[in-house]
């Protein structure tokens, strides 16, 4: 199990605002060179954004849906990134005095990751997920505070 945490120094809201901004996903998220809104209201559930993740001189295309969407708390993807399978990644976002502590938590589910799934590839995604919330904390640090977005109800629920 892939899990890992990171203290960020803002709030949940403010946190949840870098989050909710698709044009910030390649900003934080490893290896993602390009992404552009596909389908939806990101990051409401069902919303798609497509990406673009470059490795050397290849790129691999896909997207990534939001399976659940609990504002300020809780962000739920589904990576699919064609032949190389899909993964469940869920981010929850916790109070932390006034801060935010944000728990990542990646699961392969298809492809050759899902069938490969074991110790090592956990240890390659704990890797992959230390560099992932600290560029999250760094962009979400570096944000204004206010651009914090509304916190909208849940939906999906």
């Amino acid at each position: 199990m892939a899990v890992r945490h990171q203290l960020v120094k803002r709030a949940p809201e403010e946190l949840w605002a870098v989050l909710a901004d698709p044009s910030h996903y390649e900003d934080w998220v490893v290896g993602t060179a390009r992404t552009r809104p596909e389908d939806g209201n990101w990051p409401e559930v069902g919303a798609t954004l497509a990406y673009t993740v470059r490795v050397g001189p290849w790129e691999v295309g896909g997207h990534t849906v939001v399976r659940r969407s609990d504002p300020p708390r809780t962000l739920e993807l589904e990576v699919d990134s064609g032949w190389l399978g899909t993964a469940r990644i869920a981010l929850e976002v916790r109070p932390w005095g006034t801060d935010s502590l944000v728990i990542v938590d990646e699961h392969p589910l298809t492809g050759p990751g899902g069938r490969l799934h074991n110790a090592a590839l956990d240890a390659l995604l704990q890797l992959r997920h230390r560099s992932m919330l600290s560029r999250l904390a760094e962009v979400a640090e570096a944000a204004e505070v206010a651009e914090a977005a509304p916190v909208r109800a849940p939906t999906g629920a």
